[in-house]
């Protein structure tokens, strides 16, 4: 399948275009305290901008109970973007609503405005497909095409992300095309050794990654909350860590394979370090 990326939109001059960025950053007291993800943004919005478009950028920031919350809003996200942009970066308060329908009107060509928080609505994240379907009409109202370029979230059956492809004419951004083109020399050619370093707090959003990953590398090398499945998995007391015991059995299944390959490491390390008791 060829990736459809932005020149396959053909003339984005005067167009909204809906970017779905991953700009899910830590923030402590309304600060941002790492804007890797702002930054990596950056090339998509400045391809976008200098094609003329109208640039609505949306994301998702922690995890709101489909509500909005203060603490989970974008808005320092559009500010430290209109310094990294060097341009003025609108902001919407809501996100399909009043604040951003009149936001996005007011939008010249070469304009940006991120509209808030996504997960602001239930519909973003509902299991309910006709709830998410409702959610990205209203988004789509917004757009004339939409840009994903969101690589932690493209796998996500999401509103924004799922949904919202299917109502408006789509294509990858250049984070996108990047990372694909990385994941494609890492995973069907890579140079040797090779090791993969894997972190995140749940197992079940790495099965699919794991099981391609395992007949291809040579060490697998897990952290992050569901380095606890593991442990666990190998007889380990994690005590009140974070555990998924109904991954248990799929990574038991991980951990035989990997032995067969000659891949699986007991964590002696963790042992000694005290993170995981005798």
């Amino acid at each position: 399948m060829t990736l459809r990326t932005l020149d396959t939109l053909g003339s984005l001059e005067g167009k909204r275009v809906i970017v779905r960025c991953d700009l899910n950053v830590p923030l402590r007291d309304g600060i941002i305290t790492d804007d890797g993800r702002v930054r990596a943004s950056l090339p998509t919005l400045n391809a976008l901008i200098n094609a003329g478009a109208r640039v609505v950028v949306c994301s998702h920031l922690g995890r709101p109970d489909g509500a909005p919350d203060p603490q989970y809003s974008l808005e320092p996200v559009a500010q430290r973007l209109s310094e990294l942009l060097g341009a003025p970066v609108a902001f919407a308060r809501d996100t399909v609503g009043e604040s951003a329908q009149e936001a996005v009107a007011s939008l010249e060509d070469g304009g940006v405005v991120v509209i808030e928080n996504l997960r602001f609505n239930p519909g973003e994240t509902s299991k309910d497909a006709s709830e998410r379907g409702a959610f990205a009409a209203e988004l789509a109202k917004l757009g004339d095409v939409l840009v994903s370029d969101g690589f932690g979230v493209v796998h996500r059956k999401q509103a924004s992300v799922y949904e919202l492809a299917e109502l408006l004419p789509s294509a990858a951004g250049l984070l996108i095309a990047t990372e694909l083109d990385v994941l494609d020399r890492l995973t069907e050619n890579p140079e040797r050794p090779y090791a993969v370093v894997l972190g995140g707090s749940k197992v079940s959003d790495k099965l699919g990654v794991i099981s391609h990953l395992l007949p291809r590398v040579d060490r697998i090398l897990v952290g992050g909350g569901m380095l606890f499945t593991f442990l666990k998995a190998q007889g380990h007391d994690v005590a009140s860590s974070l555990l998924e015991e109904d991954q248990l059995d799929t990574v038991r299944g991980y951990i035989a394979e990997a032995a067969e390959r000659g891949g699986a490491r007991a964590p002696d390390r963790c042992r000694r370090r005290g993170v995981v008791r005798r």
